[in-house]
Protein backbone atom coordinates (compact mmCIF):
# COMPACT_ATOMS: atom_id res chain seq x y z
CA UNK A 1 0.00 0.00 0.00
CA UNK A 2 1.00 3.68 -0.67
CA UNK A 3 0.63 6.27 1.71
CA UNK A 4 0.38 9.45 0.38
CA UNK A 5 1.77 12.39 2.83
CA UNK A 6 -1.22 15.54 2.86
CA UNK A 7 -0.16 18.63 3.38
CA UNK A 8 -2.44 21.32 4.61
CA UNK A 9 -3.03 22.85 0.61
CA UNK A 10 -5.24 26.14 2.20
CA UNK A 11 -3.87 29.46 3.84
CA UNK A 12 -4.97 31.94 6.02
CA UNK A 13 -4.10 35.47 4.85
CA UNK A 14 -3.44 38.50 7.68
CA UNK A 15 -5.26 41.38 5.89
CA UNK A 16 -5.57 45.39 6.17
CA UNK A 17 -8.88 46.87 5.69
CA UNK A 18 -8.55 50.04 3.07
CA UNK A 19 -10.91 51.94 4.82
CA UNK A 20 -10.04 52.12 8.42
CA UNK A 21 -6.54 49.78 8.99
CA UNK A 22 -8.09 47.06 11.02
CA UNK A 23 -6.30 43.75 10.72
CA UNK A 24 -8.19 40.75 10.03
CA UNK A 25 -7.48 37.39 9.84
CA UNK A 26 -9.17 36.02 6.29
CA UNK A 27 -9.36 32.31 4.63
CA UNK A 28 -7.82 31.67 0.94
CA UNK A 29 -11.03 30.04 -0.08
CA UNK A 30 -13.28 31.71 1.63
CA UNK A 31 -17.35 30.65 0.49
CA UNK A 32 -19.19 33.81 1.78
CA UNK A 33 -18.27 37.27 1.34
CA UNK A 34 -15.82 38.35 4.63
CA UNK A 35 -16.76 41.85 5.80
CA UNK A 36 -14.53 44.14 7.81
CA UNK A 37 -15.84 43.72 11.52
CA UNK A 38 -14.82 47.58 12.33
CA UNK A 39 -16.32 49.50 9.32
CA UNK A 40 -18.04 46.86 7.48
CA UNK A 41 -16.17 46.98 4.04
CA UNK A 42 -15.93 43.69 2.21
CA UNK A 43 -12.12 42.52 2.42
CA UNK A 44 -12.89 39.27 0.20
CA UNK A 45 -15.53 37.86 -2.05
CA UNK A 46 -16.00 34.26 -3.33
CA UNK A 47 -15.30 33.17 -6.89
CA UNK A 48 -15.54 29.51 -6.99
CA UNK A 49 -12.37 28.56 -5.70
CA UNK A 50 -9.89 31.15 -4.11
CA UNK A 51 -11.20 34.17 -2.81
CA UNK A 52 -11.10 37.47 -4.64
CA UNK A 53 -9.28 39.65 -1.85
CA UNK A 54 -10.31 43.04 -2.00
CA UNK A 55 -7.97 44.15 1.13
CA UNK A 56 -3.94 44.32 1.04
CA UNK A 57 -2.00 40.74 2.21
CA UNK A 58 0.10 41.74 4.92
CA UNK A 59 1.22 38.06 5.79
CA UNK A 60 0.42 34.64 4.67
CA UNK A 61 -0.44 31.88 7.90
CA UNK A 62 -0.08 28.33 7.40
Amino acid sequence: MVRQLRENRSKFFRVKCPECDNEQVVFEKASTVVDCVVCGKVLAEPSGGKADVKAEILATLE
